[in-house]
């Protein structure tokens, strides 16, 4: 007789009991989304992995630390066999088709009455994928089919445009180091959602080449020593799209409260009562020296690491850096924005006391496909900016960190 498809239902377990047969990984796997659905969980085991037992010890599940014994689906609504043990699973499974409890088997799915299915979620959705043909149930590729739409739904791809979600206001999205990938799933959903987009020349370029047609970018690049627009004209801009109720993402490379003035921006729309929904994004302080083989801590070596910008030298007025502090300290120095600086921030440093043979590298265009990592060090590292013409935008390391990685040498 040929197998008939699975009816995919969603179970409203709230206050409900589940009973769980077996502690180890694959129990570990499912109980989080049991624990979600406000499910009353019962988990008979006589051991269980320490994620298990942690969830036993908060009271999220209620854990009899024992073996199966009839009688323990009294009550249940649904179960899930998850033990090694071939003799009580079939009793189990026998004991909820008396009791009609819906049950999985993570040991035989061709015996279960239920399946579970590969689930992820985006913004109020879940996806659920079922394989209706028993011969090739294979779980990996019903989770890559659950993946792809989900990714779809997280960045706007898989959204038709008349059902097209739009977030209100302004969101500030750090966009990350510079490699497209490296942007948070909420900020590539938010672009994708977006009429204007005003970016920076540090966020990721090749995301704007996803935007539909429609969307207005405007360039907020603030190319140093070159033509820029003004904090002032950026605040105005994001103000003016909102306020004609569009949604808006100033589009930000690393995070937007790292010297990246977000928080201005976030206070101008206050002022002016425009909601503002800041995501964070990945600082290029430590993803580009981890990019480029640097840790900017590591056991032994520095147990803290300071993240400065060097836009203005240490002898100028307007510097808020401490360099005779920054001198003393063991730890990992990372300089943003230093590049044409670093000969005096250098020379700063040593007089302060910090060693001259102190390695340092300059990763420029981290996590590009420009990217690359000239190594110095304080003593060398100003001639050698300039004879090996390192460019913004690179990201300095100061420290024994350096020295760490395979490409650890100078």
């Amino acid at each position: 007789m040929a197998e008939h498809p699975a009816y995919p239902v969603g179970l409203r377990l709230t206050g409900r009991r589940v009973v769980v047969l077996g502690g180890g990984q694959v129990a570990q796997r499912r109980l989080p989304a049991l624990i979600a659905a406000g499910a009353d969980i019962r988990l008979v085991s006589p051991e269980a992995t320490p994620s298990v037992e942690a969830m036993a010890d908060t009271g999220e599940i209620t854990w009899e630390r024992r073996p199966y014994t009839e009688g323990d689906l009294a009550g249940a609504w649904y179960v899930l066999i998850a033990t090694s043990d071939a003799e009580a699973a079939e009793a189990a499974s026998a004991e909820a088709e008396r009791h009609r409890v819906w049950c999985v088997r993570s040991d035989d799915a061709d015996r279960a009455t239920a399946w579970t299915p590969a689930t992820g979620h985006s913004e109020g959705v879940t996806v659920a994928v079922l394989t209706t043909d028993a011969r090739h149930r294979d779980p990996r590729h019903t989770a890559a089919i659950r993946d792809a739409v989900v990714e779809g739904l997280r960045d706007g791809t898989l959204v038709a445009p008349h059902r097209r979600t739009r977030t209100p206001g302004v969101a500030l999205v750090g966009g990350g180091p510079g490699d497209p990938d490296l942007i948070t799933v909420r900020g590539r959903r938010l672009l994708a959602e977006a009429d204007v987009v005003i970016a920076d020349r540090l966020g990721p370029r090749d995301l704007l080449a996803e935007l539909p047609p429609h969307v207005e970018v405007i360039d907020a690049a603030k190319i140093p020593y070159g033509r820029f627009m003004a904090q002032e004209a950026i605040n105005n801009a994001l103000i003016e799209h909102a306020k004609q109720g569009k949604a808006v993402v100033r589009l930000k490379g690393g995070d937007p409260f790292v010297f990246g003035r977000g928080m201005e921006e976030a206070q101008a729309l206050a002022e002016a009562g425009i909601a503002c929904t800041v995501v964070p994004g990945i600082s290029s302080s430590v993803s580009v020296p981890g990019a480029a083989g640097i840790p900017v801590t590591h056991r032994g070596v520095a147990h803290e690491f300071t993240v400065v910008s060097g836009h203005v030298a240490p002898d100028d007025e307007r510097s808020l850096v401490d360099w005779p502090s920054l001198a003393k300290l063991t730890g990992t120095l990372v300089i943003l924005m230093g590049v044409d600086k670093i000969g005096e921030i250098a020379e700063a440093l040593v007089a302060h006391g910090k060693s001259p043979d102190t390695p340092v590298a300059l990763v420029q265009e981290g996590t590009t496909a420009a990217q690359r990592r000239v190594d110095a060090t304080l003593a060398t590292v100003g001639e050698t900016a300039v004879a090996q013409e390192v460019r913004p935008p690179a990201v300095i390391v100061v420290g024994e960190v350096v020295a760490v990685g395979p490409h650890g040498t100078v």
